[in-house]
């Protein structure tokens, strides 16, 4: 995939070692080529990447390092969030999200609903105007109301692909033609395409045509319908989720050998679908810590979505929850046939705030039978693999996208929250100083 990577600055002032060289001393590497910790290293970071990486003992600390002490620490690459939505640049809630981002440890996002303003933001991000994560983006997306036709499907993809996007985001409604002309064009152009499954397509068609990623596991349950079917589901359809108790789960292992085949990977978003569907109660969603960086309208308009879906006509607490229980098995079905897995939460959607939405996603990776490492995996080595970047492993000549934890992430998913610091392009920033940029969004700060 063609993307821009991004360096971000601040407004506020940078570190007293901005632009200099970091020394990590004496911690414990998780470098995410292999499922392991390699203990009592150094690393050392100096112009945006990592140059020395070596037993304590063996590795000189520059003399113009700032040293930090890695005792007892970890230090893996810095997290993913694969499908995000960004706001307009310049703006207090691009802000908000991009500050919740970093000091969560996420240090890459790909933003799945592109706008204009995005190129520019990008170009801002490479040259140090703004702080943030990397961002690969999506144009506007093509869907059953911004397409009208083929021929138009063909226009919009090489007029995205002129201006510079890294790739084409698929919303619902297009049509098989429609789709296929995308398509095509978008292979031509050696431009990825992305997103969703149109129902008029299916999972199937969209693997022969080469979608880049499918999220959400959109489409999937419609394809595994019986023949017989009506392909009816409640709610819409939200995915298909409601389709749970119709499809044949035998048929779970066969798609997933399927998207393999076809080199597709997977954004699950899984967390997401979780939320919106299964019985938690509307208060304990609500309750969450991390609820107080967004605004009580934007917490109350997903209390109200959830309340929606939990009155909805015909909703069923028992297919729910099977719902669940079967994408938790086409994830792991994906992982055991080599299908690709990249960590993404959808946010900020329903409940999903920047960031710790990122960790709710990984905690259900490893609810659907992913070991850590293999969790962690999707939103590091695997996100370098797919996008074709020089990130998401702790090695000599690596960028330097890092994240320094005070417990191991490998004995418990869970200890990817405790971030010490976070190197964002190179540039070192402790927890303290990301709580000061996060403090300002915390509602009821005192």
């Amino acid at each position: 995939m063609r993307c821009l990577l991004m360096v971000l600055l601040t407004c506020l002032s940078l570190p007293a070692w901005a632009g200099g060289t970091t020394a990590f001393v004496n911690v414990n590497v998780v470098p995410m080529d292999k499922d392991g910790i390699v203990s009592q290293q150094t690393v050392v970071v100096r112009d945006g990447a990592i140059v020395a990486v070596g037993p304590v003992d063996d590795v000189p600390i520059p003399e113009d390092a700032h040293v930090v002490d890695g005792t007892d620490r970890y230090l893996l690459p810095g997290l993913a969030e694969m499908h995000a939505h960004v706001p307009d640049a310049n703006t207090p809630e691009m802000e908000r999200y991009f500050a919740l981002y970093v000091a969560n440890g996420v240090t890459t996002i790909r933003g799945m609903l592109g706008r204009p303003s995005h190129l520019e933001l990008r170009e801002d991000l490479a040259t140090g105007r703004t702080f943030g994560p990397r961002l690969v983006t999506s144009g506007p997306s093509l869907n059953g109301r911004s397409v009208n036709g083929a021929e138009q499907a063909r226009q919009m993809v090489r007029a995205q692909h002129a201006a510079g996007y890294d790739f084409i985001k698929i919303h619902p409604g297009l049509s098989r033609d429609e789709f296929e002309a995308a398509a095509a064009t978008a292979n031509e152009l050696d431009m990825p395409f992305a997103g969703h499954v149109p129902v008029a397509v299916g999972v199937r068609r969209a693997l022969q045509l080469g979608i880049a990623t499918i999220d959400h596991l959109d489409g999937y349950f419609a394809e595994l319908l019986p023949k017989n079917s009506d392909g009816e589901g409640g709610y819409g359809g939200f995915f298909g989720v409601f389709l749970a108790d119709d499809i044949d789960p035998e048929q779970l292992a066969s798609i997933a050998r399927e998207t393999a085949a076809a080199g597709t990977w997977n954004v699950p978003t899984e967390v997401l679908v979780e939320q919106l569907v299964d019985t938690t109660p509307v208060a304990e969603l609500r309750s969450r810590p991390e609820m107080r960086y967004m605004p009580e309208e934007t917490v109350e308009g997903w209390a109200d979505a959830k309340r929606e879906q939990l009155a909805e006509r015909g909703y069923d607490p028992g297919v729910a929850m099977l719902a669940v229980e079967l994408r938790r098995r086409l994830i792991i079905e994906m992982h055991r046939a080599g299908a690709g897995l990249l960590l993404g939460s959808d946010s900020p959607q329903i409940f999903n705030v920047p960031g710790f939405a990122t960790h709710r996603e990984l905690d259900a990776l490893v609810a659907a039978g992913l070991s850590p490492y293999e969790a962690l995996r999707t939103g590091t080595a695997a996100v370098a693999e797919f996008l074709g970047t020089n990130t998401g492993i702790v090695a000599v000549g690596r960028d330097a996208d890092l994240v320094l934890l005070d417990a191991d992430p490998l004995e418990d998913i869970t200890n990817a929250r405790r971030v010490h610091g976070v190197v964002v392009r190179g540039e070192w920033y402790p927890a303290t100083e990301l709580d000061e940029r996060i403090a300002p969004y915390r509602r009821g700060r005192q």
